[in-house]
């Protein structure tokens, strides 16, 4: 049985669409491409177990639609696997139902040609599963995290009926399936997975170098993305949809992830690794992964990344983790005001910020900070403080790097439902919640909350800032890294222009 896993092509005159693998969707004038690690693990282990695999990235590929289509003809694959997300989720329901028309498998026996099955994955199709039946021919949802697994069992259910003629493996829960033109579903899905079993991500089928260069974290390349866990170990803040994806966290053992950091310096020569777990583990599984880092080696070989939280380490940990070769430690700052914090169940205070930001620092560790605008309780005032404090963090070399973003209330995300419940919804179409524009209502202008937005990328104008950046350089790599960063910069700028959704 053949199986595509693939991000189709999608409109790019917005831009560059950063769909894989990405909790914030947003459109790029500069390309960025994340490693899209739970789908390339499903890839792998269906390779493992004998699945012949395609692997077709046409967003990092630079395809467009018809090329798709004839690769699928040509391909003529029994399952199609996708991952979507709120905006793009239209585009995709015409992909399926093109790509139904265009005719799959010839595994039907007698010469007849099947259309292939087609997949849909994410947090949307999690949060509103019917939603896509509806309004498209897809055949299968699967919702929850763990869609490397039970894409794996819906494949070896379908295997299983098209060579046998009867059904020897039970679907897991979480897939929704049609059944006589209704929809139904096994249940919800169960993250009761044991993530150490999973095979270490083949990275030459995944093609992984389309995403080792393009990638403004990176300081160092070629660098790649894993998992240590799934997901964020609070997973209780209001505006990320993921917590719907993996309401309970699991972490992998620490010596799990230290053998694969061995095989990807090893075998693939990655100078950077990312782990995207929402936020990585503290406490002594930090210790020990570290500790590990440091006695095999691995931190004088590979430089590490992670998103971690404000508050949740001490200085100890910061030199820790510097020894261990860590570097780029990603914050979610989101708000500069006390009351937003508390609102968004943030679980931290505004100077809590401010110290972690320091001892990162201090301990020669990278602070990148996330800041959002556009909340519906929020005046111009208060979007103000917030701005003003993440200039103060960049421009005095507190925090290094940035990326600020409109806040977006994605179906299957607690923000969601409260703006229904009060009514903040300017509209539910979902191609507008793309980032061109605020789609809550606020008291503060659209104009002005996207040039809040631009506003924070133009600290990297500022004399203060341009000069802690110069006097922070090293070495070659510090040199050429600041100025590969700088088009970035002004890419995003253009990015949140005010009317850029046109």
């Amino acid at each position: 049985m053949k199986v595509v896993i693939t991000y189709p092509p999608l409109n790019t005159a917005k831009g560059i669409p950063l769909l894989s693998q990405n909790r914030q969707f947003q459109y790029f004038k500069r390309p960025t491409y994340i490693y899209p690690v739970v789908p390339a693990t499903a890839a792998t282990l269906l390779k493992k177990e004998g699945f012949k695999v395609v692997w077709k990235d046409c967003i990092a590929e630079g395809w467009d639609l018809e090329r798709f289509y004839a690769f699928i003809q040509e391909e003529k694959p029994d399952v199609i696997a996708i991952e979507t997300k709120t905006p793009v989720v239209k585009e995709h329901w015409e992909i399926i139902d093109r790509v139904s028309a265009v005719g799959g498998s010839a595994s039907g026996g007698k010469g007849q040609r099947l259309s292939p099955k087609v997949v849909l994955l994410g947090d949307h199709v999690t949060a509103l599963p019917e939603e896509s039946f509806e309004n498209s021919k897809v055949d299968f949802v699967i919702t929850g995290g763990d869609y490397d697994f039970l894409l794996f069992n819906l494949c070896s259910y379908l295997r299983d009926l098209q060579a046998i003629g009867q059904l020897t493996t039970k679907l897991e829960p979480g897939i929704y399936y049609r059944e006589n033109g209704q929809v139904k579903n096994t249940g919800k899905f169960q993250l009761n997975h044991n993530l150490d079993v999973l095979p270490f991500i083949d990275r030459d089928l995944t093609n992984w170098k389309l995403y080792a260069y393009e990638n403004g974290n990176y300081k160092n390349t070629p660098g790649t993305y894993i998992m240590s866990a799934r997901d964020c170990w609070w997973g209780r803040c209001t505006f990320c949809s993921w917590p719907a994806l993996y309401p309970q966290y699991r972490s992998r053992t620490p010596g799990n992830v230290l053998e694969e950091v061995s095989l990807l310096v090893e075998k693939y020569g990655v100078q950077e690794i990312m782990d995207d777990s929402g936020s990585l583990s503290a406490g002594q599984w930090l210790k020990d992964f570290s500790n590990g880092m440091i006695s095999r080696g691995l931190n004088k070989r590979v430089n590490f990344d992670c998103n971690m939280r404000f508050g949740a380490l001490s200085a100890e940990d910061y030199r820790l983790m510097k020894r261990a070769g860590f570097r780029l430690l990603l914050f979610g700052l989101e708000s500069a005001n006390q009351n937003t914090l508390d609102r968004i169940n943030k679980n931290l205070t505004v100077q809590q910020i401010i110290d972690s930001c320091k001892l990162a620092r201090k301990s020669g560790l990278y602070p990148h900070i996330t800041v959002m605008f556009g909340y519906p309780w929020e005046t111009y005032e208060e979007a103000v403080k917030t701005l003003k404090l993440g200039q103060w963090l960049l421009k005095k070399g507190y925090a290094y790097t940035m990326q600020a973003t409109v806040v977006i209330p994605y179906p299957g995300s607690p923000l969601f439902e409260e703006c229904k419940a009060n009514e903040w919804l300017k509209t539910t179409d979902w191609q507008r919640y793309d980032m061109k524009e605020p789609v809550m209502k606020s008291p503060i202008n659209d104009e002005k909350i996207m040039s809040l937005v631009q506003s924070l990328y133009r600290v990297a104008l500022h004399p203060e800032f341009i000069f802690n950046r110069l006097t922070s350089i090293s070495s070659l790599g510090d040199f050429a890294f600041f100025f590969r960063a700088f088009p970035r910069v002004f890419g995003h700028i253009f990015d949140f222009k005010a009317g850029a959704k046109k």
